[in-house]
Parts: C-alpha cells; sequence; structure tokens
C-alpha cells in the first residue's frame, strides 16, 4: 500500500522561458493541486505582459498564491517573501493537498527550502538610505564592489545593477559580522522540513535562446509598451525597484527616447539571455535537483516528471 510521505513539496525551477509555467499547471491538474509563485516580478500588481504572468484561463484553472500580491511602489524582501510563502504552503496542506513552488528566483526559492530565516529582524533606514545615495552619487558598481570586498560570494551571484540585494547582503554583514554567502550555507546543513521534490527543466542553449527571443516579440505585440505606459501613468517611476526589472527599463528607455524601438527590443532580449545564463548558474550548483531536458525527453516530458514525483512522494 503506498503512504503518503511527510510534506511532500513539489519545486519547479530553471531559466526563463523554459516551460517551467505549463509543467507546474500539468502536475497541478494531475495531483488537484495548487500553485506558489517564487518570481521577483510577478509579485506586482498591473505587470502582466513583461513578467509573462499565466494567463487568467490559467489562474481559473488552478488557484495560484503569490502572483499580484503587492503594488509596484511597495517594499518588498526576500524575508517578506518567505514568511509569505510560508503561510501560503501550510494552507495548501490544510486542504489535504500537494503544494508546488514554481519560479526561476533562486533567493525566493532557497528561503523556503532552506530554513533561511536571518534577514527578518535586520532593518536600518538609515544604513539603506546611505547606502543608496553612494550608489547614486557614485554609481552602481562602487556599492556592488564593497559587497565585493566582504562577501565575493554573494557579489558574483549579483548583477551590480540589483541594488537592492546588494545593499541587503552589505546590511546582514554589517549587523551580523556574518557574510550573507555563510548564513545561507549554514542555513542548508538544516535538513529542510519539506520531502522536497526538485525538479529542474532544460534545453539546448541556442533553442532556449530562440524561445528567449520569440516571447520578447509576442510581448511586444501583445502590448508590452502600453503596460509600461499605463504603470508610468500610475506614477510608478523607473527609479522604483519593480520598475528596473529587465523588460521594463529597456521600454523606459525607449519611451523617454534614449534608443529607438529596434535597439529596446534587442537590448531586452540581450538582457533576458544573460539572465537565463545566471539562473541556471545558480540552480547547477543545487545537487538536489533532479534535471530533465525538454530536448531529449521530448513530448512525453511531463509524464516522466511525474512518474519521478510518484517516486518520491509516496513509500511503500
Amino acid at each position: 500500500m503506498e503512504v503518503l510521505s511527510d510534506k511532500p513539496l513539489i519545486v519547479v525551477v530553471g531559466p526563463t522561458a523554459v516551460g517551467k509555467t505549463n509543467l507546474a499547471i500539468e502536475l497541478a491538474k494531475k495531483y488537484n493541486s495548487q500553485i506558489v509563485s517564487a518570481d521577483s516580478m510577478q509579485i506586482y500588481k498591473y505587470m502582466d505582459i513583461g513578467t509573462a504572468k499565466p494567463s487568467l484561463e490559467e489562474k481559473q484553472m488552478i488557484k495560484h498564491y503569490l502572483i499580484d500580491e503587492i503594488e509596484p511602489n511597495q517594499e518588498f524582501s526576500v524575508a517578506a517573501y518567505k514568511q509569505l510563502a510560508d503561510k501560503y504552503i501550510e494552507l495548501i496542506f490544510s486542504q489535504g493537498k500537494i503544494p508546488i513552488l514554481v519560479g526561476g528566483t533562486g533567493l525566493y526559492i532557497n528561503s523556503v527550502i532552506n530554513n533561511i530565516s536571518f534577514s527578518e529582524t535586520i532593518c536600518d533606514w538609515e544604513y539603506r538610505n546611505f547606502l543608496n545615495a553612494t550608489a547614486i552619487e557614485k554609481g552602481n558598481y562602487y556599492i556592488w564592489d564593497m559587497l565585493n570586498n566582504i562577501d565575493p560570494k554573494s557579489a558574483q551571484k549579483l548583477h551590480e545593477n540589483d541594488t537592492r540585494r546588494v545593499i541587503r547582503a552589505l546590511e546582514v554583514y554589517k549587523y551580523t559580522g556574518i557574510p550573507m554567502s555563510t548564513h545561507q550555507e549554514d542555513s542548508r546543513k538544516i535538513p529542510s522540513s519539506y520531502n522536497l521534490v526538485y525538479i529542474g527543466l532544460n534545453m539546448d542553449r541556442e533553442r532556449l535562446y530562440e524561445r528567449i527571443n520569440k516571447r520578447v516579440d509576442i510581448m511586444i505585440a501583445q502590448g508590452l509598451i502600453d503596460e509600461v505606459k499605463e504603470l508610468i501613468s500610475r506614477g510608478y517611476t523607473k527609479e522604483m525597484q519593480s520598475m528596473k526589472a529587465i523588460g521594463y527599463k529597456e521600454i523606459i528607455q525607449y519611451i523617454e527616447g534614449e534608443v529607438d524601438l529596434t535597439t529596446a527590443v534587442e537590448n531586452l532580449k540581450r538582457e533576458s539571455r544573460r539572465y537565463a545564463k545566471r539562473q541556471l548558474t545558480w540552480f547547477r550548483k543545487d545537487e538536489r535537483i533532479k534535471w530533465f531536458d525538454i530536448d531529449k525527453d521530448n513530448y512525453d516530458i511531463t509524464e516522466k516528471i511525474y512518474s519521478y514525483a510518484n517516486q518520491q512522494i509516496y513509500r511503500k
């Protein structure tokens, strides 16, 4: 007789445009489950096209959490994400369902499955404002280099323009005297409170890049430019973290006349490809992930993953 293991959590990760959303929805149908998003941009309201959110039909078919959760001008942190994700995961468990955590934001995924809680009680707005002012005066690279000098492992994972997370890592070091990377490594030594079914999706690099380029073209056709104009009309500015995201900052540059549309679209494609590469570098370091190659597994990849998940979820 098969018995459900204690707290099974299906986690689906991989680079942008690889097909995580579709797989998660197919798995959710099979398990009569619900989905918790681990995407740092889909959490914002009104930012639909540029973040490739699941469609309204898909969300009505399967309950999704942590999509359209906050306003684009709201401050949001990994700690805040973890608190909400933990709450929704427990809610799904309480309904007798298996939660599916899906997304490409590695920090969000790790905060849930690695018990990371070091940042929850640390908050120094004066120091944050000082670092923000320093970045404006001396450039983003300057504060990134500050981090690189004290915590090169964390710095290498972050783009210099990701000032919010760079500042967060500097803040953690200031108050604990311990690099954020060390906190994260220590947290991994604590067994996860979930029975993880950790699935990674990948495909041939060139084909992935083709999919990314095509998706950008589709976003433009669907009205990404109008979406960004609408956000600006609502008072959201390019200085806000949400508006610095890939897909939004490039279109803002076009709207403000800094570049023509062709250049903006090419920049968007290039930055999306670079982001996919960074995602793969991040996730490949986690040996718990069972990788599935969409090119090799072809049409029956969902069934193969479903079979693998069942082996992990149920025990004789």
